[in-house]
């Protein structure tokens, strides 16, 4: 007989917590029913120019130029096909295919503006990052790239193909940031020197230096997120939290707040995304 399969342990990702901090239905969409969405353009654009980016570095330093990244760009475009062939539906034109690309390129060529690759040998690129939070869930995130300066400091950097937010609307990419941070010292006993956002979209770079202190803040808060998250899966209470970001939801035609109806939780969906036992209801 086979040995029984190992249970993976609930995980929380940056981008959920703020899915749950957003919208408590639009969590469980994501984490407990795991829901299909549909492609999305700027989404498939911002995978396309990640791939392009982080394959650049394969290259040996002086062949790393513009020109070079841009012509990665349809191979590693017919790769994102073959992984997820929803990418497919996005264009039905080969004008639409070729503004598509042309976009990536422009993005590609703001990223050069910012840094230059001939001078940069990232320790890592598309990093992994673990931790099992003591009495807590496994912190997961994927870091787009890890440098190490001669002198041991680290500096993690992440590619936004997005617009810089507004001044005081930073919140949402600096707790991402400073997630992995706390993943990366927890996991190599390491504190970042620096965090780096670089936003492709127009082409600011927001830098920040997280401190112990900080790191503990967060853990705190992370805590306290998935405490929520706990609690409202044993409720089963997952309420809709309408706001202007509803406009780009995916699932708008399921959610009560818009007449839809959510789908029945599958069977063990919410023991095995959260690791809690709802509560029967009378």
């Amino acid at each position: 007989m086979d040995p029984p399969a190992e249970r993976r342990a609930p995980g929380l990702s940056p981008s959920r917590a703020n899915d749950f901090l957003q919208c408590p239905l639009l969590f469980r969409f994501r984490v407990v029913d795991r829901l299909p969405e549909p492609a999305s353009p700027a989404a498939a654009r911002g995978t396309l120019v990640h791939a392009a980016l982080e394959t650049l570095f394969d290259l040996p330093a002086p062949e790393r130029t513009l020109a070079a990244a841009c012509a990665s760009l349809p191979a590693r475009w017919a790769e994102l096909l073959e992984r997820d062939p929803r990418y497919g539906e996005l264009h039905t034109t080969d004008a639409e295919r070729a503004e598509f690309m042309a976009e990536a390129e422009r993005l590609l060529a703001t990223w050069f503006t910012l840094e230059d690759p001939t001078r940069l040998e990232p320790r890592a690129r598309e990093l992994q990052v673990r931790h099992d939070l003591p009495d807590g869930p496994q912190l997961r995130g994927v870091v787009d790239r890890v440098d190490v300066a001669p002198n041991g400091w680290v500096r993690v950097v992440d590619y936004k193909t997005g617009r810089s937010p507004r001044a005081g609307y930073e919140g949402s990419a600096l707790f991402q940031m400073r997630f992995y941070a706390y993943v990366v010292w927890r996991t190599r006993g390491v504190l970042p020197k620096r965090l780096q956002l670089a936003y492709l979209g127009d082409g600011v770079v927001v830098t920040h230096e997280p401190t112990e202190p900080e790191m503990h803040t967060l853990e705190a808060r992370v805590r306290s997120i998935w405490a929520g998250i706990e609690d409202t899966a044993r409720a089963g209470d997952w309420r809709p939290r309408p706001s202007r970001l509803c406009d780009w939801c995916a699932f708008r035609d399921r959610c009560p707040a818009f007449g839809g109806t959510p789908p029945e939780v599958p069977v063990g969906a919410v023991e095995r995304a959260i690791g809690v036992t709802p509560v029967p209801t009378a």
